[in-house]
């Protein structure tokens, strides 16, 4: 399940700068912001479609414009819905320029994005190494037994390498742990 919901995360993440330009497009020109979530429903993808539908349907039953949209963090949980909701919310109780704030909000979900993007390829860099690293011992202990088995063949016969054995085990895999750790953090 928790692979399905990052998927679907996903997709509404990479959908959702477009459709907050849609409204902002449409904010400029004049359209009110329910119509704007309208079209929403009607030309973005999938979990963006959906998502925005339920805002629609809950405000079309009575529930404040602003609760409606702070209400999409509780079905999509990611920061960029909350930031969103709240620049909603802000907007219906305060007013503003709600253009301006939702094209501020345009702008730095897609510098989010961009960033992510960055650490990611960062981090690929370090895994790459950290998978080569952790590979290294088996294959060396491999050769070493294909080309001379009887200097590895002491590891399992006798009690000391026996001990020396488990011990190269229990560091790699620490160091392995440690690496992983260093390496995968999140966003």
């Amino acid at each position: 399940m928790s692979f399905f919901k990052k998927r679907r995360e996903s997709k509404f993440l990479n959908a959702f700068p477009d459709a907050v330009d849609i409204v902002v497009r449409g904010v400029k020109a004049g359209l009110p912001l329910l119509d704007c979530l309208k079209m929403i429903t009607v030309e973005a993808p999938e979990p963006l479609k959906s998502e925005f539908r339920a805002i629609v349907e809950t405000q079309a039953i009575g529930v404040p414009l602003g609760e409606a949209c702070g209400r999409l963090y509780e079905r999509m949980q990611v920061p960029e819905a909350n930031f969103f909701g709240i620049v909603i919310a802000i907007q219906q109780k305060a007013g503003g320029n709600l253009a301006e704030a939702l094209g501020n909000l345009s702008r730095v979900l897609r510098d989010r994005k961009k960033m992510k993007g960055k650490i990611q390829a960062m981090s690929q860099e370090a895994k790459a190494s950290a998978s080569i690293i952790g590979a290294l011992p088996v294959a060396v202990m491999t050769l070493v037994w294909v080309t001379s088995p009887q200097y590895i063949n002491l590891l399992f016969t006798e009690p000391l390498g026996n001990v020396m054995l488990v011990g190269s085990v229990m560091w790699m895999s620490m160091g392995v742990l440690v690496m992983k750790k260093m390496i995968n953090f999140d966003f």
